[in-house]
């Protein structure tokens, strides 16, 4: 099991991230493109990327914009795997 951050480790790895944010649980972003075949090339890039970690976030497409949320909801929480998925995310998929 991964273990849940603390306040002080979430905090600072948030900041880290750049642009995503905390709501209770999770951390979360909304990625915009240019049309709907751009939205869903990103959705399968990052659906290849969470089975590599085994570790797969919320997504809701919306036409050109697509949120993603990471939480472990097994652990209850937020876990370092969260921010390393999203930190993956933005280095190799945006």
């Amino acid at each position: 099991m991964a273990g849940l951050l603390d306040e002080e480790e979430i905090e600072q790895r948030l900041d880290e991230l750049g642009d995503w944010d905390r709501e209770g649980d999770e951390i979360h972003k909304v990625f915009e493109f240019d049309d709907f075949p751009s939205a869903i090339r990103f959705v399968n890039a990052v659906a290849r990327l969470a089975d590599r970690y085994d570790h797969h976030p919320d997504i809701d497409i919306r036409y050109n914009k697509v949120r993603l949320a990471l939480t472990n909801h097994a652990e209850g929480g937020l876990t370092a795997y969260d921010f390393d998925v999203a930190g993956e995310i933005e280095q190799s998929i945006t």
